[in-house]
């Protein structure tokens, strides 16, 4: 399931790309994605979501909850692998994905459409919806 981020950014774990790939769902340009049913793009940067900090240390990052880019988490000192993350002392859990930061519609059919919904939030839990 994907996670709505804050600046209309958006979470889309590893697996589910997977899924949605394989089922023809979405389409991957480069670092372009397009969920086809939707019409919607998104730039993807590499990143993940941090679950839980596994040793019971202070969360001195700041970090636990949040959706980080890779290069973020690098930045930090992590080691990651699959789903653990190593940061000086702390532990982390996490889920391997991508961000996705809205590039537009497309065509003017979706962006019409987009004018009656709600919200992008809205946007997403229709194509999940349809695809989960």
């Amino acid at each position: 399931m994907a996670m709505m981020m804050g600046k209309n950014r958006v979470f889309f774990p590893q697996e589910a790309l997977d899924a949605w790939l394989v089922s023809g769902a979405i389409d991957l340009q480069g670092q372009n994605l397009l969920l086809k049913d939707e019409g919607r793009r998104y730039a993807l940067t590499e990143g993940a979501r941090i679950l839980t900090e596994v040793t019971g240390e202070t969360d001195a990052f700041d970090i636990v909850g949040k959706c980080k880019t890779l290069a973020f988490l690098h930045e930090l000192g992590a080691d990651i692998l699959e789903r653990s993350m190593i940061v000086d002392n702390n532990a982390y859990d996490i889920v391997p994905g991508f961000l996705g930061t809205p590039i537009g519609a497309e065509d003017e059919k979706e962006s019409e459409a987009r004018s009656t919904l709600l919200s992008d939030e809205d946007l997403l839990a229709q194509f999940l919806a349809k695809n989960m």
